[in-house]
């Protein structure tokens, strides 16, 4: 009876495909505070690991890449006490984000997790973090107008749905509340919000000032500061990237706001320079510049779901050099850049939008010949205006003596006027068309 008994035990077992799996596990070789080095480890590169540590703690590391028989990972959390020779497992397959309307109204961290105390997250979709590789005939062109809600850009730089627009400028100049502006009045069905890189002061003042209310319900935030390791600021760049692209794919309208790109290269550069990369454009190696164009031509407008990703990513200018690396990378691969001027700051002027330098590629498919001429001739006014400054405000030039210089002295107040805007107002697109064709439509 027990043999029998045994038999039937054993063969149910043999029948379930109770193989066992072998444990794959790693030792650690090196450990310089940024770069791990592990052996007897072959994991794909993006697949999260974990690294144990002193007295049972530990923490969780990316792997990167491969040297030399060697598998190297970067730390993904805090300090811990490691010790050479501590195991390494992965727990986690490569590249992979959670998105949906279970994330609506949800603040994570870039690995995904929840920081907002609210407690999980259920019932949320996968999408690929490194996204899906999308045909150009499949993208749409951009033919309808965004209302952003800012004077200075619906009148003289008008955006379209499934637009990319860098906004361009050094430190303190006025770009996170210029984002903060568009978002409380932006038309989206969705918006996706990418902290990346920024102070950790600077999360709690967006949610509770630029996404409060009813903006927040329809809001994703993905939140990670600038103490966060290198590789968790590039997967939440590559996060809300991919959050935005789950809602196009619905055929929603979404808005998508990373601030800032620039932080976006520095992770790329600290990676690159601790695998030994050389550095090429003033300390930046090739692949965190070769990153940019990967991100942002994830967006745009989908023809195929009719839904639509309008970007726009602020573009930290080190130094207020308008040449710099970055910003000459993501203005060559932008649909427009809205550059905002130290000088007009400190004249009092917010927003601080440089009309000159700035465009938007698409305003002449999105708006009418009235609107476009009246911007036309309020941009050669300023022009003309900004040519001859130092004449007028010395007192050299005298009246009458050009007629393209009296007209632009004339209008340069209302110019002003017209760029200028509380933080706190909301000018829709039509009011802003308005005043506009009303002051300059006549050219």
């Amino acid at each position: 009876m027990l043999t029998r008994f045994a038999d039937e035990y054993l063969d149910a077992l043999g029948g379930a495909g109770s193989a066992p799996a072998p444990v794959v596990s790693g030792r650690l070789s090196s450990f310089d505070g940024l770069l791990m080095e592990a052996v007897g480890l072959t994991v794909p590169v993006g697949t999260v690991c974990r690294v144990g540590g002193h007295g049972g703690h530990e923490i969780e590391a990316e792997a990167i890449g491969f040297r030399q028989g060697r598998t190297l990972l970067m730390n993904l959390g805090g300090p811990a006490p490691l010790l050479p020779q501590a195991r390494v497992r992965p727990i986690g397959p490569p590249g992979e984000a959670e998105v949906g309307s279970a994330l609506l109204g949800r603040v994570v961290d870039g690995a995904g997790k929840p920081i907002d105390g609210l407690g999980p997250i259920r019932g949320a979709r996968k999408w690929p973090l490194a996204g899906r590789i999308q045909s150009p005939l499949d993208r749409g062109r951009v033919l309808e107008p965004l209302d952003v809600g800012v004077r200075a850009i619906n009148g003289l730089l008008t955006l379209g749905q499934g637009q990319r627009v860098g906004i361009m400028a050094g430190s303190g100049v006025g770009k996170s509340v210029l984002l903060g502006m568009m978002v409380r009045a932006a038309k989206a069905d969705v918006v996706v919000i990418g902290l990346i890189g920024e102070r950790s002061r600077e999360v709690a003042d967006f949610l509770e000032t630029k996404v409060a209310g009813e903006a927040r319900a329809r809001s994703v935030v993905v939140a990670v500061p600038a103490n966060h390791s290198p590789v968790l600021r590039i997967r939440g760049a590559l996060r809300a990237t991919a959050i935005a692209e789950a809602f196009r794919e619905e055929g929603k309208r979404v808005l998508l706001i990373m601030d800032s790109l620039t932080r976006v290269a520095h992770a790329g550069r600290e990676i690159g320079l601790a695998l030994g990369e050389p550095a090429s454009a003033r300390g930046y190696p090739p692949s965190a510049i070769a990153m940019l164009p990967n991100l942002i031509e994830r967006a745009g407008t989908c023809a195929r779901t009719g839904g639509s990703i309008t970007a726009i990513y602020t573009v930290l200018a080190d130094g207020d050099d308008g040449n710099d690396p970055v910003v000459d990378s993501a203005r060559s691969i932008l649909d427009g850049h809205i550059v905002l001027s130290r000088a007009l700051a400190e004249r009092g002027v917010y927003p601080a939008i440089d009309v000159g330098p700035s465009v938007s590629r698409v305003m002449t498919d999105v708006v009418g010949k009235p609107h476009q001429l009246a911007a036309r001739t309020l941009r050669r006014h300023l022009a003309t205006y900004e040519e001859n400054r130092d004449l007028v405000l010395m007192g050299a030039y005298r009246a009458g003596a050009d007629p393209a210089i009296d007209a632009a002295i004339a209008h340069h107040p209302a110019i002003t006027e017209y760029i200028r805007q509380d933080a706190d107002q909301v000018v829709t697109l039509d009011e802003a068309v308005t005043e506009l064709t009303g002051v300059f439509g006549d050219g």
